[in-house]
């Protein structure tokens, strides 16, 4: 499987706001690649969830 690769871009037109809980780990590992990324970390969680739907194994 190939490797995310983070990509520089804007909010797209399709935007939901929701709120989610995410482990203190997990928010400092994006805030991180946010900050190296030069990007939000909205854009960062979007691609991690966007790669994760792509590469899903059993979709339903």
């Amino acid at each position: 499987m190939e490797k995310l690769v983070i990509q520089q871009g804007g909010k797209g037109s399709d935007t939901l706001t929701r709120t989610i809980r995410i482990s203190g780990s997990s928010y400092d590992e994006i805030t991180k690649l946010a900050e190296k990324n030069h990007i939000t970390f909205n854009n960062v969680v979007n691609q991690l969830i966007e790669y994760a739907l792509n590469n899903v194994e059993d979709k339903q």
